[in-house]
């Protein structure tokens, strides 16, 4: 029920119903503990089409998690822009590019209008430019929009995980490395710190394989 529930979601990922992604409100929606009423993208269409697919009653939207609006798209004011990367860091479908101390701009076909880049900044320089007039919710969006915002969003989140774990493999290599010649790594020569330094390495390692080990798929 939950990847059908997901699939009558607009995907913009803008955490807007109270959960990190539509996925996990579909999950919620489907066990009960959200009600089908909390997706401002949405908007009334959407919670109908909740209402069709769970036979639960058609509610207004509720205001708490915000009203449904159009479809919008954020703008970098670039003479503002300090680099900071804060923006692309909290863009769920890596709508916005750029580089550390240089220009960020955002690619508006990939742009959910989320908002969460917003508030983020820390220079104000983001603001929302509204594309589709006055047609809100789902007479604004449509399906293949939803379905390349979810599709931009999952290839994000296994970037996030590939990168994560890289970053890991890179640091287990720099510990191993300096287990293989800890006095030449070493600014100590006491024998017994050194072997204390050899078992708090050693250790380490040790949990961020089991760790790894873990979070790793069944075979």
């Amino acid at each position: 029920m939950a990847s059908r529930i997901n699939a009558l979601l607009p995907q913009t990922q803008c955490t807007r119903c109270g959960y990190p992604d539509c996925a996990a409100y579909a999950q919620a929606v489907a066990t009960g503990d959200a009600g089908i009423n909390q997706c401002p993208p949405g908007g009334e269409e959407g919670v109908r089409r909740l209402a069709t697919l769970t036979g639960r009653p058609v509610l207004p939207l509720n205001p708490e998690h915000g009203q449904e609006g159009p479809v919008t798209v954020a703008v970098i004011d670039e003479n503002w822009c300090i680099g900071c990367t804060l923006c692309i860091k909290a863009c769920p479908t890596d709508a916005i590019v750029g580089t550390n101390k240089r220009m960020h701009t955002v690619i508006e076909p990939y742009c959910t209008g989320c908002e969460l880049c917003i508030p983020v900044c820390p220079v104000d320089c983001i603001s929302l430019e509204n594309v589709s007039g006055t047609a809100t919710g789902w007479a604004a969006w449509s399906p293949a929009l939803a379905q390349q915002a979810q599709a931009r969003y999952t290839s994000r989140q296994k970037r996030l995980v590939r990168e994560a774990s890289e970053h890991q493999a890179r640091q287990e290599r720099k510990a191993e490395g300096k287990l293989t010649d800890l006095g030449t790594h070493s600014k100590h020569t006491d024998p017994a710190i050194l072997e204390r330094k050899r078992v708090l390495i050693e250790a380490a390692l040790a949990r961020a394989r089991a760790a790894r080990q873990a979070d790793s798929p069944p075979r």
